[in-house]
């Protein structure tokens, strides 16, 4: 998929929780919360507030994880409610 259809997909699910898979295998699962141009940015679905992921601290938008490129999405999955 290119990162336009990505960008697309996202914001289709806004407000959903996703399972994204980067390039470098790294997984994130979250709520999406906002979506730009270049990145994606979750709502972590844990609430511990250490660096497992998602404690680097986005200044903008509280509570959120660090962004992940668009460009840098493997692939990208709705999570089903039993992992909320």
């Amino acid at each position: 998929m290119s990162v336009g259809d990505y960008y697309s997909l996202c914001q289709r699910y806004r407000g959903r929780a996703v399972e994204i898979v980067t390039h470098d295998g790294r997984i994130h699962r979250g709520i999406i919360g906002d979506v730009d141009n270049n990145s994606v940015y979750l709502q972590p679905l844990s609430r511990t507030r250490d660096l497992g992921g998602f404690g680097y601290g986005w200044y903008g938008y509280p509570g959120w994880g660090a962004g992940i490129a668009l460009g840098a999405i493997a692939t990208l999955a709705l999570l089903p409610l039993f992992f909320i």
